[in-house]
């Protein structure tokens, strides 16, 4: 547990010292404040209209932190191959895999924790009010940024850097319209067409259910029970698709 910890902090060190973290985030926080100005070509609602779509900025650039600092952590050691002097370490693979994903997301919390204290307090000028929900809409978007984290790392274990940026785009573009070509293959008599957007929808992860910008933005209910069950769906599938990325990260050959 310690080597892991070790690794994580090392990562979170690296990352914390890349320069496009910083133009992320500034990025990020500029789109956040610019929301406020897109606001005036409405008439009402500009709070709702900040929330969700800051949230949205939160998941997107989140991502991007994921994909270009986090891809690039792992992918560096491999083509440098500095990562013989770890693994040479009393180090064992799975430790380094589960560190490098610790420090990534420790990374990922620093900064959705920025991000969303931004929004907060942009909502609170707007309404007038504090708005303790959005805390809520952010952590699942944390959990999201999880889940596409563990996929950049399983694809960083055994293809390019640039293709496993492309391949974890791709994840979050089908894992959020996963629902939708269910509906949309719903409405065809082809099996086959039902059947694959049926496999596509169990095999890949359902990031809609992390998606709570609509529901907070329009001051909806939330369901303790249903926040639970995607709590519980999220770290699953996190871990998941760690332990597949370490029982492939085992078979490659670094020599």
């Amino acid at each position: 547990m310690s080597g892991v910890w070790a690794i994580a902090l090392m990562a979170f060190t690296e990352a914390v010292r890349d320069r496009v973290l910083y133009s992320i985030l500034f990025f990020a926080l500029a789109m956040i404040g610019s929301s406020a100005v897109l606001t005036t070509l409405s008439v009402g609602g500009e709070g709702r209209i900040v929330k969700d779509l800051g949230l949205f900025c939160i998941t997107l650039f989140g991502l991007f932190i994921a994909v270009f600092v986090g891809i690039r952590l792992l992918s560096r050691e491999i083509e440098r191959r500095t990562i013989l002097l770890l693994l040479s370490r009393p180090v064992g693979r799975a430790a380094l895999l589960v560190g490098k994903f610790v420090g990534i997301l420790l990374t990922l919390t620093v900064n959705v924790a920025a991000m969303g204290l931004g929004l907060l307090c942009l909502a609170r000028i707007l309404e007038g009010a504090w708005a303790p929900r959005l805390l809520v809409a952010v952590g699942f978007s944390l959990l999201e940024l999880s889940v596409l984290t563990a996929f950049a790392i399983l694809f960083a274990v055994f293809s390019t850097p640039t293709l496993s940026a492309a391949f974890t785009v791709t994840i979050f573009v089908i894992g959020r319209l996963s629902r939708d070509l269910m509906a949309f293959a719903s409405q065809f008599d082809s099996r086959s067409l039902q059947a694959a957007a049926s496999a596509v929808y169990y095999l890949l992860p359902d990031l809609s259910r992390f998606t709570l910008g609509g529901l907070v933005a329009n001051d909806l209910p939330l369901s303790g029970s249903a926040l639970v069950l995607t709590a519980v769906y999220g770290t699953a599938y996190t871990a998941a698709v760690l332990l597949l990325a370490v029982a492939i990260f085992r078979q490659r050959d670094f020599q």
